[in-house]
């Protein structure tokens, strides 16, 4: 599993909401908001509010939607790059806008219509976190929202005049209660993220308050495209040379993408490259260099979907000799990643990862490695969803944790006696890492022994803890926060 399915329930979609309020009517055949009035004189903006009302009137993923936008609208260039950052941006702020909005309106944003809501919400990004003009975001602001609730126009101009006349810092001073009364309160507010999601990064880093505020504020940057060089089919060195990007700071395989898009790298479409961070390569490529007893030719994915890690792992995999059984519970992410692997010794089981011992295919103590790169809440990858931590709850982590449980109850089971299993999150909150591989270990029944994880990265990198787990992180590494553990059965 890579990044994609980290915001997702094993095998399940997010359902789709009607609508939030009498004016979120949806164009049924577009799924975008209908325009009434004159249309607003920008189109950048234009597909901006499109794409940050498609994430809350819809559950759509921003860079999924975005993109759709983008090129229906036929946008490229300085266009396409100021919808973006209005998009992202807009989303990654959006509890403190919607704070200061409701503070300029007098109202909560509960009680303002959707489409006003949003329009006003990228009205604020612009006037609090760009240097376009006050009257430019003013003026572009009140036309949206006239095309879009035409009887909210008045209503816009008032609150974004009030929202004009002061600065950010003076708005969060005002809004943001204080450090020292309620650090993660303040914290919450002047990093956009909230309160348990500060709280969880808080607990996971030791709390230490200084280090949590370095990770918040990495977290608010955009991230780098990372590349992943598949090995037998490209070198990390020479793909960086022909894309014009930067070999990596610790994955042999990475490259740091400088700009552009990388679906229209031939690297990506030959299949010597795909897109993945950093940081799920190294968890992966520490499962293979992890020492086993004996044989080491079958290798099992639990949780394959969409298909990157298996990527890595089958190509590798090409070279050793062995083979892979890629497990994957959702036939279309199958698909995904049958097109991700096509050509490796990879064969992909459209089955839930829990069957082991239940079907034939999936028999316990017959694989020499396993991964378990659990559905998790994706508070690791933020900085990649901006829109995800406004949409997680904490709501969201009994189920979560729960199944990540049963999958690894599963993989140490599947597992045969002198094997290793690693398991994966894309997630540091304490339960879904350290509460989850405890337990789930404790409830096998079979005997495990943990492996030191730090040596199986590679040399030299800092701040891995004092094991036998390792935690990645965003504003030490680089990465996305990635968690890993690696156990090996011994009886």
């Amino acid at each position: 599993m890579t990044d994609h399915r980290a915001s997702r329930p094993h095998g399940s979609g997010r359902p789709r909401r009607g609508g939030e309020g009498p004016g979120y009517d949806r164009d049924s055949r577009s799924g975008r908001a209908p325009r009434a009035g004159r249309p607003p004189s920008d189109p950048a903006r234009q597909a901006a509010y499109e794409a940050i009302a498609a994430v809350h009137r819809d559950d759509a993923y921003a860079n999924l939607v975005l993109s759709e936008i983008l090129r229906d609208m036929g946008l490229d260039g300085r266009d396409a790059a100021f919808a973006t950052e209005l998009t992202y941006g807009t989303l990654r702020t959006l509890g403190t806008l919607d704070l200061i909005i409701a503070s300029a309106a007098g109202r909560e944003v509960s009680r303002i219509d959707p489409p006003a809501r949003d329009a006003l919400r990228l009205g604020a990004y612009q006037l609090l976190h760009t240097r376009v003009p006050a009257h430019a975001a003013v003026n572009q602001t009140v036309d949206l929202v006239r095309s879009v609730a035409p009887g909210a126009a008045g209503f816009a101009n008032a609150v974004m005049r009030t929202i004009s006349e002061t600065p950010l810092e003076a708005w969060l001073e005002r809004l943001a209660p204080s450090f020292e009364e309620d650090p993660i309160g303040n914290l919450s507010v002047l990093h956009n993220h909230p309160q348990w999601i500060v709280r969880a990064f808080d607990e996971a880093l030791g709390g230490d308050l200084a280090d949590t505020t370095r990770l918040l504020i990495e977290d608010n940057q955009p991230p780098v495209v990372h590349l992943c060089a598949r090995p037998g089919r490209a070198d990390a060195i020479e793909l960086a040379d022909e894309v014009g990007g930067v070999p990596a700071a610790f994955s042999p395989y990475a490259v740091y993408l400088n700009g552009g898009s990388p679906r229209e790298l031939a690297a990506i479409r030959e299949g010597r490259a795909h897109v993945q961070d950093e940081g799920s390569q190294l968890v992966a490529a520490a499962l293979l260099a992890a020492p086993v007893e004996g044989r080491d030719t079958r290798w099992l994915d639990l949780c394959a979907g969409p298909g990157g890690k298996t990527g890595l792992i089958g190509a590798i995999a090409s070279a050793r000799g062995a083979e892979v059984t890629a497990v994957e519970v959702a036939e279309h992410r199958a698909r995904l990643v049958e097109k991700a692997t096509e050509g490796m010794p990879v064969t992909v089981l459209p089955m839930d990862g829990r069957s082991v011992g239940r079907d034939p295919d999936l028999p316990e103590e017959s694989f020499d490695r396993v991964l378990v790169d659990a559905p998790c809440t994706g508070l690791g990858s933020l900085r990649r969803r901006p829109e995800s931590r406004w949409r997680r709850q904490p709501a969201d982590l009994p189920p979560l944790t729960k199944l990540q449980r049963e999958l690894l109850v599963a993989a140490l089971r599947a597992v045969r006696p002198g094997g290793v299993v690693a398991y994966v999150t894309c997630s540091p909150h304490m339960v879904e890492t350290q509460v989850t591989v405890t337990e789930g270990a404790r409830r096998s029944g079979v005997e495990v022994d943990f492996v030191d994880a730090r040596p199986l990265l590679p040399p030299g990198m800092p701040g891995l803890g004092a094991g036998p787990t390792v935690q990645l992180w965003p504003h030490k590494h680089g990465t996305d926060a990635m968690f890993l553990a690696v156990l090996r059965r011994t009886a």
